[in-house]
């Protein structure tokens, strides 16, 4: 920045330009003494502002761009959309009656916003230094050839945290499951205690945490979306009177799930299939309850005790030796 002035005679040692009264040069050679920094002083003038201002902007920018992704994640949980979701058949269990979102579905959209305010920050830092790169004049197209190189180096090493993180995007996209879900990934089964772009944790029924790679999630069973049915296998000595047999658990299943510790949780009455396997052992009757979400298993144990009581008062007789259980535990 220039103003019209009268030239004043530059001394020997001092820069031509610093005759120039209220020129940068002459300001800077006035504050400095130094030659060099007099010489430079419009471009480091003009780098300076050109640099702020890209600052400004990068920061306004990314300020501007996390509250619409704050205002999106708000508005997935509390607004009227939240009480659309709430009352559809397959996710009825992310929203309350008012509502507003369940803790698994404000965990769904707290992490996509997360990542959604990660990805724009790493973009609009990258776009920054490449424009304060180019205000210095350094050369971008050997930094961008490295860059590249590099980048494909990385992700050959790290091809399974990627392969982790956008399974656990499309996971929580997809709504596969959420916290407090019973599932069985494999090796692994429990309840759900977090879920994450890179890591599901469960707790299995012995109380050990279990830390499952999402990448390495090939199938995943939830015993806890919608609705869960209570199975209960009912092993019967050969002697036994099968209709009899049928018409006393149904009775007392019928009985055990209209009591109040029970009826909350019980969607459906009580259906006897009939026989389920009949074997050297004896003979194996099975009947279901479909129940909420994450409660056949204390349904179930409801229903065991109940029905091996009015076996007991009936007199049926019961094998000596029962048949195997599953090899896998049951769930708390």
């Amino acid at each position: 920045m220039t103003t019209a002035s009268v030239p004043v005679a530059a001394v020997p040692d001092q820069p031509a330009c610093a005759a120039d009264a209220g020129s940068w040069c002459a300001e800077f050679y006035k504050l400095t003494n130094s030659d060099f920094l007099a010489r430079s002083a419009d471009t480091i003038v003009s780098t300076t502002f050109n640099v702020s201002l890209i600052v400004v902007l990068c920061v306004l920018a990314r300020y501007l761009i996390h509250r619409a992704i704050n205002r999106v994640v708000d508005g997935a949980t509390n607004s009227k959309i939240s009480r659309i979701v709430g009352r559809t058949p397959r996710l009825r269990g992310n929203a309350t009656a008012n509502g507003t979102a369940t803790p698994r579905r404000a965990q769904r959209a707290r992490t996509i916003g997360s990542v959604l305010r990660s990805i724009a920050s790493t973009v609009i830092l990258v776009v920054g230094a490449i424009m304060v790169l180019a205000e210095f004049g350094v050369a971008l197209a050997p930094i961008l050839a490295s860059a590249g190189i590099v980048g494909v180096a990385v992700g050959f090493g790290a091809q399974n945290l990627v392969r982790d993180f956008l399974s656990g995007m499309f996971m929580l996209l997809e709504d596969q499951y959420g916290v407090g879900d019973i599932i069985d990934a494999g090796e692994a089964s429990g309840v759900v205690e977090a879920v994450g772009l890179r890591i599901t944790t469960l707790r299995d029924h012995q109380g050990t945490v279990w830390y499952v790679r999402n990448g390495e999630i090939l199938r995943v069973g939830n015993k806890s979306q919608g609705y869960a049915v209570a199975v209960v296998d009912l092993p019967l000595s050969h002697s036994a009177d099968i209709p009899s047999a049928s018409a006393v658990a149904a009775r007392a299943a019928t009985e055990r799930v209209a009591e109040k510790d029970v009826a909350d949780s019980v969607l459906e009455p009580p259906e006897l299939l009939g026989v389920e396997h009949v074997g050297p052992e004896g003979v194996t009757l099975r009947l279901t309850v479909k129940v909420k979400p994450g409660r056949q298993f204390a349904v179930q144990r409801a229903l065991n005790a109940a029905i091996a009581d009015a076996f007991e008062d009936a007199a049926v007789p019961r094998p000596t030796v029962f048949p195997a259980a599953d090899a896998r535990p049951s769930m708390p």
